[in-house]
């Protein structure tokens, strides 16, 4: 099995209110700086697990479609996406019930649309951060086919 490890730093004390801020490392990558979102005491300046988890699916799905075009030898010449983490509460549990991915995609002129959507469509089965969640992941992507 594969690992990939990474330190995560925190100071203070519980005895009253605390800090929620952290710091997360590894290797000779840059600090990133963690912290809960605001509505749970956090700092909004920094990234939170919501953001982090969204991120995380989303990097991967596009790597995952990346690759799926280029087998495919489909033009894919931009890749922006918008991403919503929804929380929700489960016999008083919150969890992460759903991500939506809505990425607008543009490829080169003469580029198979459907073949873009269906390899889209494809990258969730290949992607191994998607296919690790119990959250329901929502794909809603935007096709445009880029002048000629």
């Amino acid at each position: 099995m594969e690992g990939f490890p990474l330190r995560l730093r925190w100071e203070g004390s519980t005895a009253s209110e605390y800090d929620r801020n952290a710091v997360a490392s590894t290797g000779n990558k840059p600090e990133l700086l963690v912290s809960a979102a605001s509505g749970y005491g956090g700092d909004d300046s920094r990234w939170n697990p919501e953001d982090l988890l969204g991120a995380s699916l989303a990097n991967c799905h596009l790597l995952t479609f990346l690759a799926l075009a280029r087998k495919l030898r489909l033009d894919v010449r931009a890749y922006e996406d918008e991403v919503t983490v929804f929380l929700e509460t489960v016999e008083k549990v919150k969890r992460v019930g759903r991500i939506r991915l809505s990425p607008r995609i543009r490829v080169a002129p003469g580029t198979d649309v459907e073949k873009v959507r269906e390899m889209f469509f494809k990258a969730h089965k290949y992607c191994f951060i998607g296919q690790s969640l119990k959250a329901e992941v929502e794909m809603v992507p935007t096709i445009e086919v880029l002048a000629g």
